[in-house]
Formats: C-alpha cells, sequence, structure tokens
C-alpha cells in the first residue's frame, strides 16, 4: 500500500495516445461494518438509507491522505452527508451540494450532529445542483478547494428500456467535474469513489475506464487508482459485510448457475489538475519546465483560469 498519493503522471503525451492506468493502492477501510461506522460518525438515523453514501471510514481515509487541517472538502453530490461529517471531525472545511430535499435534510442534520459533537463549525449543505458551481454564485470558491470528495450516484435514477441509469449517472458526473476543476487550489486531488455495478446479466460494469476519460477531459489527471476494503480482513481471509439484498441476489445468481461474488471493496480514483500532475513528473525527471509566461492554460467553462496564479 501507498502511505502517500504519487504524481507519476507523464509529460503532455503524443496526439491520440491514451492516458496510463494509475498505480494501484488498497485501503484497510472495512474493519467495521457499515451501521457500526455510521454510529462511530454520530450520523442520524435514516443515512443509511442512502445506499450510495460514501462509507465513513473511506470518506475519512480519503481526507487524511489528501489534505491538511483547515483545507475546504467539497462533495457536489453529498447525498445524506457522510464524506461532511468526516471533514469537519478532521478539522476541515465543508461544504455539500444536493438537489435532493430528502438528502438535504439529512445532510443538515448530519452536519449539524457533528457541530454538536465539537467537530469543526464551519460546515454547510447547499440546496443546489452541481451546476451552481459553474456560475458567479461559486466565484468565491475558485482556486480555494483541497479536495473535492464525491461519489458515483446511481440509486435514485429512474431506469428504462431508453434510459440506463448507470450511463445517465457517469455523464452527470463528467460534467460536474468539469464544474469542480477550476476551484482546486494548487495541489488539490479529486477522489471519486464507485462502489461496483452490475449489468444485468451479471458482469461488472467498467467504470474506470469512463471515469478516467471523464476527469480527463475536464484537465485533471489519473495519479492514484486505489482499492478501499468495504469486507473486514482476517489474516488471508476477506469478510464481507454484505446487506441483505445482496446476499439475497448473490444466493439467486447462484441457483440460476451464474455465481456472483459479494462487494468486498469500493474503487477510489484520485485526480489533480493536470498541470500540477505534468509539473510533479518533470520535477522528478529534471526536465525543465516552462515560467508561468510560456503557459497558457485552456478555458473552462468558458472562463480561463491560469493555474499558476491559483491560491495556495
Amino acid at each position: 500500500m501507498t502511505d502517500r498519493p504519487t504524481s507519476p503522471w507523464p509529460l503532455p503525451l503524443p496526439p491520440g495516445e491514451e492516458p496510463p492506468m494509475p498505480p494501484l493502492s488498497v485501503w484497510p477501510t472495512g474493519q467495521r461494518d457499515p451501521l457500526a461506522q455510521l454510529r462511530d460518525a454520530s450520523c442520524v438515523p435514516g443515512t443509511e438509507t442512502d445506499t450510495d453514501r460514501i462509507p465513513p471510514a473511506v470518506a475519512a481515509h480519503a481526507i487524511a491522505l489528501y489534505t491538511r487541517p483547515g483545507d475546504l472538502v467539497l462533495d457536489p453530490d453529498c447525498g445524506a452527508g457522510t464524506a461532511l461529517v468526516e471533514a469537519l471531525r478532521a478539522g476541515r472545511h465543508a461544504l455539500g451540494l444536493t438537489a435532493r430535499s430528502r438528502w438535504w435534510t439529512l445532510a443538515r442534520a448530519n452536519v449539524t450532529a457533528a457541530k454538536t459533537a465539537g467537530a469543526w463549525r464551519d460546515g454547510s449543505v447547499l440546496d443546489a445542483r452541481p451546476k451552481v458551481l459553474a456560475t458567479v454564485r461559486a466565484a468565491g470558491l475558485i482556486g480555494r478547494v483541497g479536495l473535492v470528495l464525491t461519489t458515483l450516484r446511481t440509486a435514485d435514477r429512474a431506469s428504462g428500456p431508453d434510459r440506463d441509469p448507470v450511463e445517465s449517472a457517469l455523464v452527470d458526473l463528467a460534467t460536474t467535474l468539469l464544474y469542480c476543476e477550476p476551484l482546486l487550489r494548487s495541489g488539490g486531488h479529486v477522489a471519486v469513489i464507485a462502489r461496483p455495478l452490475r449489468h444485468p446479466d451479471g458482469s461488472l460494469v467498467d467504470l474506470t475506464t469512463p471515469l478516467i476519460a471523464a476527469a480527463t477531459a475536464a484537465g485533471l489527471a489519473p495519479v492514484e487508482r486505489c482499492i478501499a476494503l468495504t469486507a473486514g480482513l482476517r489474516g488471508s481471509r476477506l469478510v464481507t459485510r454484505a446487506s441483505l439484498a445482496e446476499r439475497r441476489a448473490a444466493a439467486r445468481a447462484r441457483a440460476a448457475g451464474a455465481p456472483t461474488a459479494l462487494t468486498a471493496h469500493h474503487e477510489v480514483l484520485v485526480f489533480q489538475l493536470a498541470h500540477d500532475a505534468e509539473l510533479a513528473a518533470a520535477t522528478a525527471a529534471g526536465v525543465p519546465w516552462p515560467t508561468e509566461d510560456d503557459v497558457i492554460r485552456p478555458a473552462v467553462n468558458g472562463v480561463t483560469y491560469p493555474g499558476w496564479r491559483r491560491a495556495a
């Protein structure tokens, strides 16, 4: 396992060449079952109904790795607010957005509970969609966010013959990453948490490829790919924390002759601003890097944000 994130992103790639897969790391975050994690974080009843939530232990691990005390952690689609709670408990500022009244109520209650318990008091939840981050209302956040910590949300999406909830979620997350890129401070990170999903035939959905493509299109570079265990470690064995519904689905799959493994991890893809990662790679390789006068970053959301002048 790696103790700290690295930046192996190469120098600018030749036209048509695909970005490499980032290195893999394993986070031992599944040593407590999901409900125990919510109790440890003093989350309010009902938080467990957010099936797409970021497990508190995964959020806490990401925040400890990729931020410093006093940093701002942003979850642009925060659900019940578990990432916000862990940010506050770790002494970070926290800002969450959600347009669903059900999650807004729970997230607000969780932030209030964390503050009441003595956590850092600068935490807010906005009743808004991620696109508000591309408006003048978010101008004060440009270059200030230390970590964007979010997840792929599929549970609340309508499905049908002409609407794939996973594809819809991926499209929305790709747009959200575009909104978030200008907000990152120099050296900041984006961490996307994705629980394994399956096609109707039982095969796993490839989430890594479209997520990396979406982040690259938004001006971000992949720097680490992590496996956050949701299963406990018992020597050399994994003890799954699967829900009753997941166990029943696995039993039905076995009975139908298509054995399905229980979920034992979430995937975590970590990104940085492309110019940050390129600069780190160039420095490590001893390659001269142009000064800020030689660099013009492309406009994002119609506005040019020179990354060399970002807030530290």
